[in-house]
């Protein structure tokens, strides 16, 4: 099975060795992706929402830059570090996907890569 690595421009993520995505077979393995901006530092610490719009828009980049798009996604796993923002998730889905919506899982953790994130997304979508 041939695979490739799916670079962004910058990319936060190379100096811990993760690769932002890897498209395989008409695949797309998207990393976990937080609210990290351009200069690597974690974008909205303490703003939920802030966070959250980041962690979409990493993706969305990600995505694009594997040649595909949100649209294509076919399942998304979430972690939050707190349930009490599941109202916020369904209206971010509602704003970065339309129907079909993806296959989804919503999961709390104690934890995420820094103390102070507090949303992740992964996901795999279908390459153009």
């Amino acid at each position: 099975m041939k695979f490739e690595q799916v670079h962004t421009q910058p990319d936060p993520y190379a100096p811990f060795l993760i690769s932002q995505g890897i498209k395989a077979n008409g695949m797309i393995f998207v990393s976990g992706q937080a609210a990290i901006g351009d200069d690597g530092q974690l974008v909205g610490v303490g703003d939920f929402d802030k966070q959250a719009e980041q962690a979409f828009q990493n993706l969305e980049r990600v995505l694009k830059a594997a040649g595909s798009g949100l649209d294509r996604v076919v399942k998304v796993t979430i972690y939050l570090t707190s349930m009490s923002h599941f109202e916020k998730i369904v209206e971010l889905r509602r704003k970065w996907w339309s129907q079909p919506y993806p296959a989804d899982t919503l999961v709390e953790v104690s934890s995420l890569y820094s103390s102070d994130a507090m949303i992740e997304i992964d996901a795999i979508a279908l390459a153009n």
